[in-house]
């Protein structure tokens, strides 16, 4: 195939052995897919599917988190069913409006993590020069709103309790002391599944935790040093009674060897605890497990004179999203 620049435009055309210049036209595109047909070659380059196959082989991908990509995953097999077929150039503003709001309008949050990955996807595409124009930059993505539920003391005690009284499913108990633990440490899920006995040092009478969700240089060399008081103390004696010789994790399955939960399956397993705690009006309403790292900033604050800790990199997202507190002093003036 060559290329000729006239004034206005550069054409294609596409010279075979032996043969006459066959006229391809001025869309760089649609003349390497034409190109492509007439020679037998894949006529799936530049299409969304090929093009995710090629990103999980890119050094983009590679310099993901390891617990980033299931979830990168899990938004690929929704796109996939729409656009898998499609190709990149081919794709307009309108259709990834439509998507966001009429195919995923059940999931709008979500829909807007999967319309960044295709963005990533048709920015590949541009790259390797198969497309122009990214259309994901020029559509407004769903509102979010942050989670404003603010979880009682007097919930999470029933919670924990209602978990803990039940002898015969030791798992649940584990679970119990999951939530017990991210209300006291503030800590994020997947911090809680990772941590090993190692990080918890009773001589210096703090738990190291590795901070999850650091970019870069910075990824896994930040440690939240978190000092046990009493009531922290309390649940890693409690741990120990239930420690397993076979795991290194704090809060291992139940399954042979102790490995930790994934994300994904504790999530599921979670939400089922709620909708049967819910069930059984334990509690009403429910909560998600995040909202627990809600409830330990909102109750550091309580008690910290309004101070927020140290929770993430950026103190303005701690505030938006994790400060949950519906009541706030301030002093009246005098006349």
């Amino acid at each position: 195939m060559e290329a000729r620049k006239w004034k206005t435009k550069t054409s294609y055309r596409y010279r075979p052995i032996n043969g006459k210049p066959i006229n391809l036209g001025s869309d760089l595109q649609a003349a390497i897919r034409r190109v492509n047909d007439m020679t037998g070659k894949s006529k799936d380059i530049g299409t969304i599917g090929l093009l995710w196959e090629q990103y999980k082989e890119s050094a983009d991908w590679k310099k993901l988190a390891p617990k980033t990509k299931p979830e990168y995953i899990s938004c690929a097999n929704q796109i996939l069913k729409v656009f898998s077929s499609m190709y990149a150039s081919d794709i307009t503003s309108y259709m990834l409006y439509r998507y966001l709001t009429e195919e995923r309008k059940n999931a709008p949050v979500r829909a807007n993590r999967e319309v960044s990955l295709l963005s990533n996807l048709i920015d590949l595409a541009i790259r390797r020069g198969e497309a122009q124009i990214n259309p994901a930059n020029s559509v407004r993505r769903n509102p979010e709103q942050p989670r404003h539920k603010a979880v009682s003391t007097n919930e999470l005690s029933a919670l924990v309790d209602w978990l803990s009284g039940q002898e015969k499913m030791p798992q649940r108990k584990m679970f119990a002391m999951v939530a017990e633990f991210t209300s006291l440490c503030g800590s994020r899920k997947v911090e809680c599944l990772d941590l090993r006995w190692d990080q918890i040092d009773e001589q210096e009478n703090v738990i190291r935790l590795v901070r999850a969700k650091q970019r870069g240089k910075r990824r896994g060399e930040v440690i939240d040093v978190i000092a046990m008081n009493d009531s922290l103390k309390d649940l890693v004696s409690r741990l120990k009674m239930v420690k397993r010789d076979d795991s290194q994790h704090v809060f291992p399955t139940t399954r042979k060897g102790g490995p930790h939960y994934s994300p994904s399956g504790f999530k599921g397993m979670w939400g089922k605890l709620i909708a049967e705690a819910i069930a059984l009006k334990v509690i009403e309403g429910g909560f998600t497990f995040h909202d627990l790292r809600a409830y330990y900033v909102t109750q550091y604050k309580k008690t910290h004179a309004g101070v927020l800790p140290d929770l993430h990199s950026n103190p303005a997202t701690t505030a938006r999203i994790y400060d949950r507190l519906v009541e706030v002093n301030r002093e009246s003036l005098e006349k």
